[in-house]
């Protein structure tokens, strides 16, 4: 069972890249002869700057929680994770409206200095390539902050003691021991700002910077060429590829660290200057990343919020949940197999499965979505003849034409955030449990309910969270695979924020944020009580 769920879950991505390799048309070639390398430069200077960008917030924000006393650490440590729940493309339109030049910022600017046009003053585009880095890297950088404020936190002190003893001041043994000890933290969490930044879709295509995600989506419904758009998703793939590949052989074998949180850190006593600019830095993070963000949004549903809206809400705020629980429920069930195979197999590759099952993380929504018209839509059209051939009424595009495809698309994308919550908490099980009720005559089948997954608990309603906030959030796949008079959430926030409407979803959006906070909040109540 394990090896089939991963080949089907690989299955769509298979095919698209043997559709995209093998595709010859005319338009393709006349796309890499014109535009498609400005998108590829784009792509490859967006993934640079939001990196670097989440690098420069992420990791000075985790060394000054885990390194020093800074004040209201307590709260800073879990406020920092917040513009987590805020989706790019929101914080950019907001952000836009803010500051463009019909905004209020630059209103407020023009009347105080009597500025009469954009000749008598200079302010930054936010509409650019650079402002389309800020605006994700601001909802990214939380996984960089995440994961190396962990790795410092689970340092072995015994080495920077060792650097002390040796001469080594406090910010000497930061700079020259735990930085690098943090360094395949860095490299994991920078490789995961880099997946997320090539899946955008929204946020650079309000901006009009052209990459590749757009180009894909441009390609499909514009010109309607199915091979050229498999085409360019597979150069994305590829360059996807590339980047996991790199990042995992560059920390093959590193491991600098124990599994559980060090509270002897000794921690930097900061002087008032240097408390004045850590909380200056911390607390701009949060505001520029989640505070501002939300308040605007609730101001603009204030504002502008009606019974109309709030019934139409209602219909796409249920086709949500219902796309979201069908996806996390299969993801974290698909989880629980291939862990539990990974776990209890004596095969040498039973570790296999349930990797090739979470490569879907890596794949951007808009070259899944690809990948599954170019898989499903040939079964569709086979069913339709065979029932033609037999007599038979024609079924429609059963499943690529339905929520089947949306649900299986989601299922790709987010396994691995299951698989990794789960095979986390399996790995906390003491192996002994595995064959204690085996010497008592308990078979298996009567154990896995009554010792495994009572004590999967917690971590089954953690994958489950996860996987269902993400499959709430996401755009790009759905808004390619959804059927006629189907729209979400976040397909009917695009489409208002495309018509410069976004006040009349705001309220929409702050369900999605809302339910965006819940696995933080979650989370965070969970360190607390260890």
């Amino acid at each position: 069972m394990s090896w089939i769920l991963a080949l089907v879950l690989m299955t769509p991505v298979l095919v698209m890249l043997y559709s995209g390799i093998g595709s010859s048309s005319d338009l393709f070639s006349h796309l890499w002869q014109t535009v498609l390398p400005t998108y590829l430069t784009n792509t490859l200077l967006l993934a640079i700057l939001v990196v670097a960008l989440s690098l420069c917030f992420g990791v000075p924000a985790a060394a000054i929680i885990s390194q020093t006393n800074v004040y209201g650490k307590k709260y800073l440590r879990w406020l920092l994770m917040l513009p987590l729940a805020m989706p790019a493309y929101l914080v950019a339109y907001l952000y836009t409206d803010l500051f463009d030049y019909a905004g209020p910022v630059q209103r407020f600017l023009r009347a105080s200095f009597e500025w009469h046009s954009p000749g008598d003053y200079w302010f930054f585009d936010i509409r650019s390539l650079f402002g389309a880095s800020m605006m994700i890297a601001l909802v990214l950088f939380p996984y960089v902050y995440m994961l190396v404020r962990t790795s410092f936190e689970c340092q072995n002190q015994q080495l920077i003691r060792a650097s002390r003893s040796l001469g080594f001041g406090l910010t000497q043994s930061f700079l020259r021991v735990s930085l690098p000890l943090a360094r395949p933290a860095i490299a994991v969490s920078a490789s995961l700002v880099l997946m997320e930044t090539l899946a955008d879709f929204a946020t650079v295509q309000y901006f009009a910077v052209n990459t590749l995600t757009t180009a894909i989506y441009d390609t499909w419904l514009e010109y309607g060429d199915l091979s050229t758009a498999n085409a360019i998703a597979s150069i994305l793939m590829l360059l996807i590829l590339f980047t996991v590949v790199a990042e995992q052989r560059a920390r093959a074998g590193q491991r600098h660290q124990s599994n559980r949180l060090n509270n002897q850190i000794k921690e930097k006593k900061l002087s008032l200057i240097e408390q004045c600019f850590a909380l200056s830095f911390c607390w701009t993070l949060v505001v520029a990343g989640f505070i501002l963000p939300f308040l605007l949004l609730i101001v603009m549903a204030l504002d502008y919020a009606t019974v109309a809206q709030f019934n139409t809400l209602l219909s796409s705020g249920f086709n949500s949940l219902q796309v979201a629980f069908y996806v996390a429920s299969i993801a974290t069930i698909f989880a629980l197999i291939l862990a539990l195979f990974k776990r209890l197999h004596f095969s040498r590759w039973r570790q296999h499965p349930l990797r090739i099952s979470g490569f879907g993380y890596a794949i951007p929504g808009t070259v899944l979505a690809m990948a599954m018209l170019a898989t499903l839509g040939p079964i569709d059209h086979g069913l339709n003849d065979f029932a033609e051939l037999v007599g038979l009424q024609s079924p429609g595009l059963i499943l690529s034409g339905s929520i089947f495809a949306i649900i299986f698309a989601l299922v790709v994308r987010f396994a691995a955030i299951a698989n990794g919550t789960i095979s986390s908490g399996i790995e906390q099980i003491p192996a002994s449990l595995d064959l204690a009720p085996a010497s008592l005559g308990v078979k298996l089948s009567q154990s896995l309910p009554k010792v495994h997954l009572p004590l999967l608990k917690s971590s089954i309603v953690v994958a489950w969270l996860l996987v269902f906030v993400e499959a709430m959030k996401e755009l790009p796949a759905v808004l390619l695979l959804r059927p006629f008079n189907f729209e979400t959430l976040s397909t009917q926030i695009y489409q208002l924020i495309s018509d410069e409407r976004l006040e009349q979803g705001a309220l929409g959006a702050l369900l999605i944020v809302l339910f965006g906070l819940i696995p933080i909040v979650y989370l965070n109540q969970k360190e607390s009580n260890v």
